[in-house]
């Protein structure tokens, strides 16, 4: 359960949004309804998507865009398989056994978690790896730009505790990530820092340190610039939406930085 929204055909970028929803299917959580309501409003990246999809609608050349349309709870899109992934040791691999306070989801059990992959993370791996051989195949390069937002209280499940949380943390990759898109997001974005609280960005496996027409930008804003945490209603402004609608028209003016 994805969209994959068409953008201009001479556009190498990419929006990608993995961890915008609320959308809970049959997939082996134990916990109870209030219990999953807590764990969706820490963990859904809440509103991203709108940020992303009014960008889109104000771009002067629009970008192509992914959007997961199934909770992380369900499956994470944006993990690694195998022992590499290094949030496995908070329970939270590409299926979570355990949530953000560090309380038990699920049972251990490898054959329905290979179901799961099966049928949702495949699948959603294969679209976003078709996604940017498409870009590479029209305009020679893509980038990717993927949207998140972070709470503004540390979590029990973040494994790098110590550092800053700034307004917007840009997640960076020494192959991926060129200089000028960090810059140019500096220069749109108000309050930026570098790979604090969360580091790196997100590259198809097929892509992932091979392929340097990839370029790739992790953006993560914090949740009190726009919204009611942990998992309330927009902040309205004067304007009725204000920081949503600022974030949206600062991350057009990335995409449309991109040369």
């Amino acid at each position: 359960m994805f969209d994959l929204i068409p953008g201009d055909p001479d556009s190498p970028v990419i929006l990608h949004v993995p961890h915008a929803s609320r959308e809970i299917i049959s997939s082996g959580l134990v916990i109870g309804p209030g219990e999953i309501a807590e764990e969706l409003d820490h963990l859904t990246d809440a509103w991203t998507d709108v940020i992303a999809t009014r960008a889109f609608s104000v771009a002067a050349r629009r970008p192509w865009m992914l959007i997961n349309r199934l909770s992380r709870l369900v499956v994470d899109p944006e993990r690694f398989l195998g022992d590499s992934e290094e949030m496995l040791a908070a329970g939270m691999g590409p299926v979570y056994t355990h949530g953000h306070s560090g309380r038990r989801l699920r049972t251990d059990d490898p054959a329905r978690d290979a179901t799961l992959l099966e049928d949702h993370f495949i699948p959603y791996a294969e679209t976003m790896t078709n996604l940017v051989a498409g870009r590479l195949s029209s305009t020679g390069r893509a980038v990717i730009l993927d949207v998140h937002s972070y709470s503004t209280a540390l979590l029990a499940y973040e494994l790098h505790r110590d550092g800053p949380r700034p307004p917007v943390c840009l997640g960076t990759d020494e192959f991926h990530t060129p200089g000028w898109l960090v810059e140019a997001a500096r220069s749109v974005f108000d309050g930026t820092g570098l790979n604090s609280p969360f580091a790196g960005c997100y590259v198809p496996l097929d892509h992932w340190r091979r392929d340097p027409a990839v370029s790739a930008l992790m953006i993560e804003i914090r949740r009190d610039q726009y919204m009611r945490e942990p998992g309330g209603a927009i902040l309205a402004g004067p304007d009725g939406t204000a920081g949503l609608d600022t974030l949206a028209r600062s991350l057009a003016a990335l995409v449309d930085a991109v040369p």
